[in-house]
């Protein structure tokens, strides 16, 4: 699914000398490589705050604890995404309310936001799923109205921008009062273990998760509030520091391998290619970045999307579901709040979805090889 090989050694000498420089300096926690990342992240999205920790989801808990929120408060996200984004709420305590997506995007339904809104609500957890943002537009006005915390998950859309419907312009993860991201090696901005970080353009916001990230001191042994030890260490940082200078031109990489997978499928009624952003005026993202395809995610219709699996993985060609389960039936997550009737599109895209290799080093005879099985096998 992805070449981090590949990658590597476009980059090995910098990436070689980096980290041996960090090795010699012996600074492996909170050394000067995370803090020259730090800012330079900063710059890149055009946030006044970025703080490192050691995970992605460690990131979104941290920026719910710097929030405030208490147990029993509500927290609104989507059922179609990865279990870390309602796992640290459940794991604060805080009630988590799944709600289903929209069909096109496979993003959170500001109109089901609407509806789950109670009293107890608190926050709002955007996922910018497969490396798209939400509808922000609406979540923003919605949260405005109610006055809640807007809490932007971006593990999948680092690099991706959102343009507001008055033609402003930000960067996923710049919009919400917080967000999260991760640099989970396949990342489109990965590193070389865990790593992850929390952004905020609200200081006292930053001031405080900047103690719980570090056993919420901010003087050594002078705990001021309840933290946790979540670093993001110096090797990670300094691998970091060499690839963000690379990121637009990784996922503008990105998005040309997705242009030439829709071109392969285009006009099949059986495959239904990732759908762009409204807001975006070119059929295939290429200068906006609204979507920087952390996963290219078909939904293969009138068709076996598991014997497809199956037939991909005998030719040798890796693919994944992103997701088999929504999360409103995983075991861990069920509750008797939940009625199937709510989750009509998260229900149908389980069974339709399918994750095909996307990365920096796709090729066009790759391509080709892929795109040929999947319609022989559609159309046999």
């Amino acid at each position: 699914m992805v070449d981090l090989k590949g990658q590597y050694a476009q980059i090995k000498d910098q990436v070689d000398k980096s980290v041996l420089d960090v090795i010699a300096s012996s600074a492996f926690i909170n050394g000067p490589e995370v803090h020259a990342f730090q800012k330079e992240l900063e710059e890149y999205l055009d946030v006044k705050h970025v703080i490192p920790c050691a995970n992605g989801t460690d990131a979104l808990q941290i920026a719910m604890m710097g929030l405030g929120l208490k147990p029993g408060d509500e927290v609104i996200t989507a059922d179609f995404t990865f279990a870390a984004t309602v796992e640290v709420i459940a794991l604060l305590q805080l009630t988590p309310v799944l709600v289903d997506v929209e069909k096109d995007s496979f993003n959170i339904d500001p109109e089901a936001i609407r509806k789950a809104i109670t009293p107890k609500t608190k926050a709002i957890v955007p996922v910018h799923l497969f490396g798209q943002c939400a509808n922000m537009d609406a979540i923003q006005a919605i949260a405005k109205e109610h006055d809640l915390y807007v809490i932007e998950d971006n593990a999948q859309a680092i690099g991706a921008s959102y343009t507001f419907a008055d033609g402003s312009v930000k960067k996923a993860g710049a919009i919400g009062h917080v967000a999260s991201t991760s640099f989970f090696p396949s990342k489109n901005l990965g590193c070389y273990g865990d790593g992850g970080a929390i952004f905020t353009n609200d200081d006292d916001l930053a001031h405080k998760i900047r103690g719980i990230v570090n056993h919420g001191m901010y003087k050594r042994y002078h705990h001021d509030v309840v933290g946790v030890n979540s670093r993001l260490d110096s090797i990670q940082a300094t691998v970091l520091r060499v690839k963000l200078p690379n990121l637009d031109t990784y996922n503008a990489a990105r998005q040309d391998a997705a242009r030439k997978y829709n071109a392969a499928f285009y006009g099949n009624n059986k495959i239904i290619t990732p759908h762009i952003s409204k807001s975006c005026e070119n059929p295939i993202c290429t200068g906006c970045n609204c979507h920087v395809f952390h996963q290219y995610t078909l939904r293969i219709v009138d068709a076996d999307r598991d014997a497809l699996v199956q037939h991909l993985n005998e030719k040798g060609i890796p693919c994944g579901v992103y997701y088999p389960i929504p999360l409103h039936l995983q075991k861990a997550y069920k509750d008797e709040r939940y009625n199937e009737a709510d989750f009509p599109i998260t229900n149908q895209l389980v069974k339709e979805v399918v994750s095909l290799p996307m990365h920096t080093e796709l090729d066009d005879d790759q391509i080709e090889f892929i795109t040929k099985t999947i319609l022989d096998f559609v159309n046999g």
